[in-house]
């Protein structure tokens, strides 16, 4: 073990930290878990651009009390220093094991550091947290979550004035106050200056998602449409059920096994609605009731998964692309219809989500952005554009309509794929047909991905000499397919296929993208999050015979996802 994981590991033994973590650390030694002590102390855990997340535990590169506790000291250090003390922040927290601990931790240190904390009297959504911000009148917000993650887990999320995660200058400002913050310099002590928060913002937040309501006479009409909910042990239980209620929706069951928060998630191997398994007792409740619609929703309730019923009985479940290009045209063809589309308005995605957006918004004569992955960027456009937004997505389940919260948020995205499932039905048809009409209009838009995982300091240097690679020497085919062009995000540079040298407007990024002859695109990314690279893929095959064309579209990426090994 080098000299100094041991010294860190001893100042830790001796060091003014509670009893119940220097045991877990004795625990290791006298187990000769040296491996594990290793990965507990051999750096601190990292407060990237978007906050912490990691693996619970004693140790520096460890979620507990004391990282948290340096993170809030710095992110309070920062705020104070640009002036912003007198301002109060928010906190919020999840269903996970130790949430609500760290999150009364960040309150405290708040408080001791002479700034009004307003904390959350219990779990709530993430994207209530980012409407408390803005409604509070806040200069910054927490969240403890990790998300999806599985249950060893837990993050910090911070958010600034805007309700958005935070964003250059701000995060560099933050991260370098959290690295200048040492052991014994984080003020504890003075909760005086916490004031708990509930209804006050309960009642304005699903209010404001009430009002995005499209179509109330289609859902008068199917109230009593059977509707299957789980909000897999997390937040979402607080207010999904109560946001359809207030849309009319009167046939919502919940899965009882899953509606109880639970840090453990007993249920699911992953509380992750991307993942077919954690949908597994929603689906089998919603055979038993033939549901039209299962809806899940993750830990933290930004994000949104759902299966919907086929002809036969059995369920389908959709893609975050697919739900988002749905909800995306009928935000869009309702504002049509209503003679409410204005030649500002524009929709929002990153560049790794499908293309069928842009061809969706080219329909109606409405801008689509790309920004770069992170749903910060979808908040930072919305703020700059001023005004015109209708709705954002990405690709990997996050969606946001409205302009009064700046984070994905599953609340909303839930009522209105619900709401879409109320006016189809009025019509005789389903939400699959609804998709295939899409795809038979602009094309049959198939995107998959693959995540390689690199663990540890090695893996690292792995992921950027593969990044390295791609840069140095570009391939001129994927696939046997040509590549026509290519954006380097890093250095914002767009190499055309007349060999012309282009730029991208937007903040340098660790992403290269590959445009294809026949239409596909590759993009390749390190995670910000995870010690993973990723890889995503998308092709466009045209045809009225849906199984066909998903058939040729599943052989193209199953050819392209080569690239990745």
């Amino acid at each position: 073990m080098e000299k100094h994981i041991q010294d860190t590991i001893n100042r830790w033994l001796t060091g003014n930290y509670d009893k119940e973590t220097k045991a877990e650390i004795q625990s290791l030694i006298d187990a000769g878990n040296e491996k594990e002590l290793i990965d507990a102390f051999y750096t601190d855990l990292d407060f990237g651009t978007g906050g912490l997340r990691g693996v619970m535990g004693a140790g520096t590169n460890r979620m507990n009390r004391y990282t948290v506790g340096k993170a809030t000291q710095g992110l309070a250090n920062y705020i104070k220093r640009a002036g912003f003390g007198h301002k109060p922040v928010a906190v919020a927290y999840d269903s996970r094991n130790n949430s609500e601990l760290y999150a009364k931790e960040t309150a405290e240190i708040f408080s001791s550091n002479g700034i009004t904390c307003y904390l959350f009297s219990a779990l709530r959504p993430t994207p209530e947290l980012s409407y408390a911000v803005q409604k509070l009148g806040c200069t910054a917000g927490v969240v403890i979550t990790a998300s999806h993650n599985p249950k060893e887990y837990n993050g910090y999320k911070a958010y600034w004035d805007n309700g958005g995660q935070v964003i250059p200058p701000h995060d560099k400002g933050i991260i370098d106050e959290v690295k200048k913050v040492p052991d014994d310099g984080v003020k504890r002590g003075d909760k005086s200056r916490v004031k708990v928060i509930d209804r006050e913002i309960d009642e304005p937040y699903l209010k404001e998602v009430t009002s995005l309501a499209l179509n109330t006479e289609a859902v008068k009409k199917h109230h009593d449409i059977a509707i299957v909910y789980t909000p897999l042990h997390g937040t979402g239980s607080t207010m999904v059920p109560q946001a359809l209620k207030r849309f009319g929706f009167t046939n919502v069951s919940i899965v009882s096994a899953q509606e109880k928060p639970d840090g453990n998630f007993s249920t699911v191997a992953s509380p992750n609605p991307e993942e077919p398994g954690a949908l597994a007792m929603a689906i089998e409740q919603a055979k038993q009731s033939g549901a039209e619609l299962v809806i899940a929703t993750d830990p933290d309730c930004d994000r949104m998964g759902c299966a919907v019923r086929q002809p036969d009985g059995s369920y389908e479940l959709l893609s975050g692309n697919q739900i988002g290009s749905m909800i995306a045209h009928y935000i869009l063809a309702s504002k049509q219809a209503q003679n409410k589309l204005t030649p500002d308005n524009f929709i929002v995605k990153t560049i790794v989500t499908t293309e069928l957006a842009k061809a969706i918004a080219d329909s109606f004569k409405v801008g689509c952005v790309d920004v770069l992955t992170g749903f910060k960027w979808i908040a930072d456009i919305i703020d700059r554009r001023k005004s015109g937004f209708l709705f954002g997505f990405e690709e990997s389940y996050g969606y946001l309509a409205g302009n009064f919260v700046r984070d994905k948020d599953a609340v909303i995205a839930s009522v209105l794929l619900a709401e879409l499932l109320a006016v189809v039905t009025s019509k005789g048809e389903t939400l699959t047909g609804y998709l295939n009409g899409m795809y038979a209009r602009f094309g049959y838009f198939h995107a998959e991905g693959v995540s390689v995982t690199k663990k540890g300091v090695s893996g690292q240097e792995e992921i950027q000499q593969m990044m390295k690679h791609f840069r140095e020497v570009p391939p001129k085919a994927v696939a046997g397919i040509a590549v026509t062009r290519y954006i380097d995000y890093k250095s914002r540079t767009v190499y055309n296929p007349d060999g012309t040298v282009g730029s991208v407007d937007l903040p340098p990024s660790d992403v290269l993208q590959y445009f294809l002859a026949d239409g596909s695109k590759v993009t390749v990314r390190p995670s910000g999050t995870e010690p993973k690279i990723k890889f995503y893929f998308e092709v466009t095959v045209s045809g009225n015979d849906m199984q066909t064309a998903r058939d040729a579209a599943r052989a193209k990426v199953k050819e392209l996802k080569q690239f990745a090994k």
